[in-house]
């Protein structure tokens, strides 16, 4: 499994036999969508989702409800390539296995309203990997890799380590950092240094670098 960092939440994962691409939003770079044989996309913010960038390619988009309406709305055209999926799925894309994990996004403030978000395990060649959208919702088994959210008006890197500590990948990518500056995303990497045990690695990457 080969898997390449594009920009905030954008992860483009190579199985054997095809491209998966998550969560191609607003702040990622729309040549992450070239080639792809399926997208998976967690919830409908558009740091996740971007009808322009979804439009760069024809592959099928696989997601929950709430983003099949708002494509439905905001993008018809988009919306026809849609497939819905729900929490606990299971489904072969392009060769990877993929399950849908959680149901929730994070709480930004108790007087919003929840938005739905799922995340996503896909497995491929004896390797795992598991994407949970902007949500700390564990994906109830071993993975190898972990895409961990470092940054968000959702979260705090106490919150942020003790979810990599949780999942216990031996390696994990930081993910949904640019609302931090340079700097801020530079004190996350240090704090998870400092905190993550020996047998586990935070990694960043700059947008088309490979984990």
């Amino acid at each position: 499994m080969r898997i390449t960092k594009f920009g905030h939440a954008c992860v483009r994962v190579q199985g054997e036999g095809g491209v998966v691409v998550i969560d191609p939003g607003s702040f990622s770079e729309a040549e992450a969508l070239d080639g792809a044989d399926a997208v998976l996309i967690t919830h409908e913010h558009a740091d996740h989702v971007h009808p322009d960038h979804l439009r760069r390619s024809d592959a099928p988009i696989w997601t929950i409800a709430a983003v099949e309406r708002m494509l439905r709305a905001e993008a018809p055209d988009v919306a026809e390539r849609v497939r819905v999926l729900r929490p606990g799925d299971r489904l072969d894309l392009a060769g990877t296995a993929v399950e849908v994990v959680g149901e929730k996004h994070a709480v930004i403030h108790p007087d919003y309203d929840r938005f739905d978000n799922s995340g996503y395990v896909l497995e491929s060649g004896g390797s795992s990997v598991y994407h949970p959208g902007d949500a700390l919702t564990p994906p109830g088994r071993a993975v190898d890799v972990l895409l961990a959210p470092v940054s968000g008006p959702w979260l705090k890197i106490s919150e942020a380590v003790d979810f990599v500590r949780q999942v216990g990948a031996p390696t994990s990518l930081g993910i949904h950092e640019r609302v931090y500056s340079e700097i801020g995303i530079t004190m996350a990497a240090s704090h998870m240094g400092n905190l993550l045990g020996d047998d586990q690695a935070f990694e960043l990457r700059e947008p088309g670098q490979d984990l």
